[in-house]
């Protein structure tokens, strides 16, 4: 059976928030712009299905395809991060420092591989700039406006409404990660991974990566965005959420719910382990040593 129980799931996810925050700026990076680059393509995917089959169902189920690329490569998405290294920080194997370090390093390198995919996008949606025509240049136009400014028309309430949209995306986002741990095998892996991104793409949450890519794709086709538009009414209120949903639902939620059954209770059965071991030894040779004294009266 490739099932890996929940106990062994939580040390998994503690050893790779580990492993995360022991990483160098230059592999934060370079990961993390492969893994924004790629998170774009598929949202690119995502609406193109959307628009040819007019179901947004249908890029629901095709966009997780990006995620179960940048997973199985060991790429870095700092939303996925924000559910595993408070983790090891939490056991005391990583520290603050470390974990702010690799924020800044994969959202540096999300920012440039998105920027970078955008530009190579809006170059081929529009033909080099001859062709305004494509359905899909509307499309981000109208997606960027919506992920701004439409919020910013309702003031603080749509402050409070990205954000918790946010919370929600990345409790979904962050669930996908962990339930790759649940198995052992890829096929596992990427059936278990893909169903809560697919639950959070199909309603619309907010995904700090995937704006990366949707709001300055839109601005450079003619949103009617700026730049402080993205960052007070997206770029700040969506991180600040993600980041609430992955380290809370996901991270501590099932840190607290397995813990005591799990890792912290590992050490004790190791320890029951050896004293039934040794008893058993001691039982045993007791025995052996009856049986020879026996042998030897008799034979006397």
């Amino acid at each position: 059976m490739d099932y890996v129980k929940p106990a062994e799931v939580l040390q998994n996810m503690i050893d790779a928030g580990q492993g995360k925050a022991e990483l160098n700026a230059r592999q934060l990076l370079i990961r993390g712009g492969l893994a924004g680059a790629i998170l774009a393509c598929a949202t690119t995917l995502a609406m193109t299905a959307s628009g040819q089959t007019g179901m947004p169902i249908a890029g629901a189920i095709l966009f997780p395809v990006g995620f179960v690329i940048i997973v199985l490569l060991g790429l870095e998405l700092v939303t996925g991060s924000f559910a595993l290294i408070p983790l090891a920080v939490l056991e005391k194997k990583a520290t603050i420092g470390a974990m702010i370090r690799n924020y800044f390093w994969v959202i540096v390198g999300h920012l440039i591989g998105c920027g970078l995919y955008a530009l190579a996008y809006v170059l081929i949606v529009t033909k080099a700039g001859s062709d305004a025509s494509n359905p899909l240049i509307a499309a981000l136009v109208g997606t960027s406006e919506a992920k701004t400014i439409a919020y910013k028309a309702l003031g603080g309430e749509g402050w409070l409404l990205v954000f918790v949209k946010a919370v929600l995306c990345n409790w979904m986002v962050t669930l996908g990660a962990v339930m790759a741990m649940t198995s052992k095998s890829t096929a596992g892996k990427i059936l278990a991974m893909w169903l809560p991104i697919l639950i959070f793409f199909g309603q619309g949450f907010e995904h700090t990566v995937v704006n990366l890519f949707v709001i300055p794709a839109g601005m450079l086709l003619g949103a009617n965005v700026s730049g402080a538009d993205w960052l007070l009414w997206s770029g700040i209120p969506v991180l600040l959420g993600n980041f609430v949903g992955g380290a809370l639902l996901t991270g501590l939620l099932l840190y607290w719910g397995q813990k005591k059954g799990g890792i912290s209770s590992a050490p004790q059965n190791a320890a029951s382990g050896a004293v039934l071991a040794a008893t058993d030894a001691s039982s045993s040779a007791q025995t052996v040593s009856a049986a020879r004294s026996s042998a030897l009266e008799k034979s006397v």
